[in-house]
């Protein structure tokens, strides 16, 4: 039997249940707060950028599956994040391939993403898209909300 409890900050009442348990913790416990894991629906509007992304823009002269896209924009969001001092869980290694012809890029998946993290993946995402001219299939009014939710 487990003895974990999780409780999500959504009033007052959760608040005191969460500070009084940790206050009559026996000796030892751990506690963790973290941020939510992106939802669903964040999922889903970073794969419909992505998936525009991949339809409509070039790499290196070529179109690419949307796999490949994902990746590579996970990749360039990561080394963005790095660069702001705030590097994504997992990121960064190349390593060589097992049979040495090659290299292998480990690191960030956006499964692992948090919900600030996914918000601002999708941002980021529009950007790229409105630099390389992309025509989203989803509402602009929701990229609007969303810029406002993150303010």
């Amino acid at each position: 039997m487990s003895n974990k409890k999780v409780f999500k900050f959504s009033n007052i009442a959760a608040r005191r249940m969460a500070a009084d348990l940790c206050m009559s913790a026996p000796e030892e416990w751990t506690c963790t707060i973290q941020e939510p894991a992106k939802s669903r629906d964040q999922e889903a509007r970073y794969h419909a950028a992505i998936s525009d992304i991949a339809k409509q823009v070039m790499f290196m002269g070529v179109f690419l599956p949307l796999d490949d896209w994902k990746r590579i924009l996970i990749d360039a969001f990561a080394r963005i994040k790095a660069a702001e001092g705030a590097p994504l869980k997992g990121w960064g290694k190349v390593v060589p391939s097992l049979d040495g012809t090659g290299f292998v890029q480990l690191g960030v998946q956006s499964r692992n993403f948090r919900k600030s993290e996914a918000a601002e993946f999708t941002e980021y995402l529009y950007a790229f898209g409105a630099e390389n001219n992309v025509k989203w299939s989803e509402s602009e009014q929701w990229m609007i909300e969303q810029y406002e939710e993150r303010r």
